[in-house]
Order: C-alpha cells, then sequence, then structure tokens
C-alpha cells in the first residue's frame, strides 16, 4: 500500500499535532451490521494508525453507477488497532458517497486521508463518566469507552435508536465494561423528559463527573442543561458537513461561545470535539 504523509500547513490548535497521512488501504470486510448501518474494516499502515479518539478521517469514496461524489466524506473513527494494522469505520448509506462506500468488497483499494481534527480529552480527576449518544454517534463514542477502559474509569453508556434493534455498539461498551443502558422511540424511553430523569438518576447512582456525546443538537441541549445545574463538565464531538477536512476551506465553520462571546470556529481544526458548554447546538 502506497503512503503520502501530508504536512498541513494551516496552524494547529494546542494538543493537535498538525500532520496526516494519505494512504491507500485495503478493504478486509465491509458488511451489514443491521438494516441501516455497514462496518467498513480496512488494512491501514502504521502512518494512519496514530489515532485519538474523537478524530475522523476523509475518505475518498468510489463512484456508484450513475454518480460522482466530488468530495472527500469525513468518517469519524469506530475502531483503529496499530498492531494488527487495521482502521474502522460504522456507517449509514445515505447519498452518493456512503453508497459508492457500500459497493466496496475486500481486497478493494480505498483512498483515506488522516486522522484528523482535536480528540476527546479524559483528564484525571473525570473518574466517573457517561456517554450518551444516538444512532452512529456511538460510533464515534466507541474508542472513547476502549480509552475509558484502559484508564480504569466507571462507564456508563446510554444508547439511543427509533428501534431496539437498530440500537449501536451495546454489545462493544459492555465489553469495555460499561453499564449499558438502551433507550428506544418505541417505548418513549428516548425522549428528552425520560432521558432527564434517567441521568439525574445516574448522577445519583454512579456519581458521574463527566459527559461525553456526539451529533444531536437534542442530546447536546439536554447535557448542557443538566451539566450546567450539577456542575459536571463534558464534551462534544460536533457533526458538520465539511469539504477539506484540513481547516483551509472554512466550510464548516460553527458559532460556539467563549464566555460573554459568540466566536466562529472551524469544527475540522479546531474540533470536532469541543466543550459541551461552548457548543451551540
Amino acid at each position: 500500500m502506497t503512503v503520502h504523509p501530508t504536512v498541513l500547513s494551516v496552524p494547529a490548535p494546542p494538543g493537535v499535532i498538525p500532520r496526516c497521512a494519505e494512504a491507500r488501504t485495503r478493504v478486509v470486510s465491509n458488511t451489514p451490521v443491521n438494516g441501516e448501518y455497514r462496518l467498513l474494516t480496512l488494512d491501514a499502515p502504521a502512518e494512519v494508525l496514530a489515532c485519538h479518539p474523537g478524530q475522523f478521517f476523509q475518505l475518498l469514496c468510489p463512484e456508484p453507477d450513475g454518480e460522482h461524489p466530488f468530495l472527500r466524506r469525513p468518517m469519524s473513527i469506530y475502531g483503529y488497532d496499530a498492531d494488527a494494522g487495521q482502521l474502522q469505520f460504522l456507517y449509514k448509506v445515505t447519498g452518493a458517497g456512503t453508497r459508492g462506500l457500500a459497493t466496496l468488497k475486500p481486497d478493494d483499494g480505498l483512498n483515506v486521508l488522516g486522522p484528523l481534527g482535536q480528540g476527546f480529552t479524559m483528564p484525571e480527576n473525570r473518574q466517573n463518566l457517561l456517554l450518551l449518544a444516538r444512532g452512529v454517534g456511538l460510533a464515534t463514542l466507541a474508542p472513547l469507552a476502549r480509552m475509558a477502559q484502559r484508564k480504569g474509569r466507571s462507564l456508563t453508556a446510554i444508547c439511543s435508536a427509533r428501534r431496539p434493534e437498530l440500537a449501536m455498539s451495546v454489545d462493544l461498551f459492555r465489553s469495555y465494561g460499561a453499564e449499558v443502558i438502551v433507550v428506544h422511540d418505541a417505548d418513549e424511553s428516548a425522549t428528552p423528559e425520560a432521558l432527564r430523569i434517567l441521568i439525574e438518576a445516574q448522577i445519583a447512582k454512579r456519581r458521574i463527573d463527566a459527559f461525553y456525546t456526539c451529533g444531536s443538537a437534542r442530546l447536546l441541549r439536554l447535557l448542557q442543561d443538566i451539566g450546567a445545574r450539577h456542575g459536571i463538565p463534558g464534551e462534544v464531538a460536533m457533526e458538520q458537513q465539511m469539504a477539506c477536512g484540513i481547516g483551509m476551506c472554512q466550510a464548516c465553520v460553527r458559532s460556539f461561545h467563549d464566555g460573554d462571546q459568540v466566536v466562529h470556529r472551524r469544527v475540522c481544526r479546531e474540533g470536532p470535539v469541543f466543550p459541551i458548554s461552548e457548543a451551540i447546538a
């Protein structure tokens, strides 16, 4: 496989190494997980496996019949194993790019650029973690759960979905020692009101001292409100459409709180992970 190390010219924020790699990887498998999601496993070189939970890659998707995805597609890291030389992405087929990904077969090649962005942090004063996400947002939190296990942290994972059979990563989170709670729309256990009661109970029961979430604006607002009342910090991986993925095009700029001011930051470069208190849903 061919590797082209690329030094980024845009100044990086603190904690981000301004280097990524472009590499041609080999497809190991590309299998359905359920009726909506697929798991893509790649053989990848060491240069793209120096990953951190919360980072992402830009994938050069194949062209499905009659369609021409022009830009790379940003994809959160679901799993990475430097010893095995493998990289994993969990994705939902929703447009031309992911339809192209769905056509990949074992031994096909795929060009990737990454790892990119700024990932999650886990300071020593965060010992009892609560993870909350919905759908494919849970994929972004999977490497974080693995890091929590390795650091000996207590972990509660609330997995939200439309229906129970669509809940993602439940067994994976359990394998990392998490107490997993599945909520879904079908029985209304995933409503903001029900989740608020559930989270408040977990704070009391497990002495939660940090929140982590991804994607959903509704879940972000809920954690912001509960966190502000209890003084619990947290981090969110923001979902945003991107073009270049390296901070040059400014296409992924969003507004954030900075004290009493509203500032603008690039999700791909200053993020995609931000403090929950700064994010604007």
